[in-house]
């Protein structure tokens, strides 16, 4: 079932920002290493997984729904963890 909100053009544009908010939180996990700040990079990446799950559904893309739902299940438990062992090392 699709939802067809926006032109095909629209979802391609939303669907490229997605992917460029996934090549840069990623990326900056592997540049920055330990010193990256995952509570920033978890949200990107489940705000894009939030875009690119709309996408495949406007696609009907069945296998990229399910991989895109997985990364927001990914995405909020990482923001869970990320924010408390924030919170843990702020308030001890």
């Amino acid at each position: 079932m699709k939802l067809k909100l926006l032109k095909e053009s629209t979802v391609k544009w939303f669907e490229s920002i997605g992917v460029i908010m996934r090549i840069f939180s990623f990326g900056m996990l592997a540049i920055l290493g330990k010193d990256t700040p995952l509570l920033t990079m978890w949200i990107i990446n489940t705000i894009d997984a939030m875009i690119l799950t709309w996408a495949a559904w406007e696609r009907s893309n069945r296998a990229y729904i399910i991989l895109n739902i997985f990364w927001l299940i990914v995405g909020i438990i990482g923001i869970w963890n990320s924010y408390h062992a924030l919170y843990s090392i702020t308030h001890p």
